[in-house]
């Protein structure tokens, strides 16, 4: 009897409209972590977001990658949180390291099952950028993600707010940190979001392609993309509405992306608040 945890697989969703992505440009950022002062802090706050170019190196992304391919490639059995694209589950056996990472929609929760992942999520400036952006709120690290959109097929993640799969009590600040291991473009599904839209609170979400906003609030609307060169990061609100567009190019995209709240305030027992807000069709919904 194999000792092999079971596969997870997404279904996957329709396609999604050209329209509803149409950057009318690229998001304002710095170079570096030391870079990020009283401006852009206040930029943050007033418009939802924030880029670092180059905010790792090299050696730290390379490393990064190394730990994802491990855990995709099922060399820690205790690790079962990887989701593979449904249309692959008949041939995985058969894929090798390049083939399986492309059947691969996302990972989750991996940080206590990789170094060199847990290492990205709790570097020093990195943490001490997100405590500044909180408030100077010491950061609990409750969520985990690596996205992944392989060539010509990655699906879209429809727009949404963050906040509406979490159970903090509402006004509770959360922060979301994406992370390029790939160059991120406009054309493999960078992300693109609503600058200053935060402001406005929890948006109804509905069941479609996915939990979502609903398209029409979104459709004749221009937003702002953030692509990234490898290294590069995206810090956001939880409130900031947000998506990205599959993937229309022949290069692979993988992205990390973490989620911090303030470690002094704790998730709620249920989901009963967060569907008052953003609408009951999210219940037992996860991001």
């Amino acid at each position: 009897m194999s000792n092999a945890p079971a596969l997870q697989f997404d279904h996957g969703s329709d396609m999604h409209a050209a329209e509803l992505y149409q950057p009318a440009g690229a998001g304002f950022g710095v170079e570096h972590f030391e870079d990020i002062g009283p401006d852009e802090i206040a930029h943050f706050h007033e418009q939802g977001y924030l880029i670092v170019r180059q905010a790792f190196n090299s050696a730290e992304v390379k490393a990064a990658l190394e730990g994802l391919v491990d855990l995709i490639m099922g060399k820690n059995l205790d690790f079962t949180g990887v989701m593979f694209e449904s249309k692959a589950q008949d041939m995985l056996p058969k894929l090798g390291v390049e083939q399986r990472q492309d059947a691969v929609r996302k990972l989750m929760f991996f940080v206590e099952f990789e170094p060199r992942l847990k290492a990205i999520s709790h570097h020093p400036q990195l943490i001490q950028a997100v405590t500044t952006l909180l408030g100077e709120r010491a950061p609990h690290l409750f969520q985990d993600m690596a996205l992944i959109k392989p060539p010509r097929l990655g699906r879209e993640k429809p727009w949404h707010q963050d906040n509406a799969y979490f159970n903090y009590p509402q006004g509770t600040p959360v922060v979301g940190v994406w992370i390029a291991l790939d160059e991120a473009t406009i054309e493999n599904g960078c992300m693109q979001f609503m600058p200053g839209q935060h402001k406005t609170g929890p948006r109804i979400h509905f069941q479609r392609r996915d939990w979502q906003i609903c398209d029409t609030e979104i459709l004749g609307q221009q937003s702002v993309a953030a692509p990234l060169k490898p290294g590069g990061l995206l810090f956001f609100s939880g409130l900031l509405p947000h998506g990205t567009p599959h993937n229309s190019s022949k290069k692979r995209r993988r992205a990390l992306q973490f989620h911090y709240a303030p470690a002094d305030v704790t998730q709620l027992p249920d989901n009963e608040e967060r569907l008052r807000h953003f609408g009951s069709e999210g219940k037992d919904v996860t991001c």
